[in-house]
């Protein structure tokens, strides 16, 4: 009995350890665009839809709106800009930053893209 309560307590807390690690939330965001590598700021919110993850982007007065999947320390998120589309990859750094690289649908040339968590409204 002992054992499975020890089993159970390790579950629980490896389970809600991964989900501290969910990409979910608000991020600020700064990039460099492909090509001219203009710097733009703005933010970026990641909400959980199942078993993917819709992505907004506010930047420069534009929303723009992605669909991801992923886990804990990767996210591919694929997005619309416009008539356009356009596909965005990041990693999770071990402080929470996600860094990412992205281009436009028939793109030769990529972007950066940074997230930088937000405090959490207390």
């Amino acid at each position: 009995m002992r054992t499975e309560i020890i089993a159970a307590t390790a579950a629980t807390f490896l389970m809600s350890g991964a989900s501290f690690a969910d990409p979910t939330g608000r991020y600020t965001v700064r990039g460099t665009n492909p090509g001219d590598s203009k710097p733009y700021t703005g933010q970026v919110l990641v909400a959980r839809t199942g078993q993917t993850y819709q992505v907004l982007w506010s930047i420069g007065g534009q929303t723009y709106v992605g669909t991801g999947i992923g886990s804990a320390d990767f996210l591919a998120v694929t997005y619309r800009a416009g008539p356009g589309i356009g596909l965005a990859i990041y990693n999770r750094k071990s402080d929470g930053t996600w860094y990412g690289i992205w281009t436009y649908g028939g793109g030769r040339e990529i972007g950066t893209d940074v997230w930088t968590p937000q405090a959490a409204a207390r």
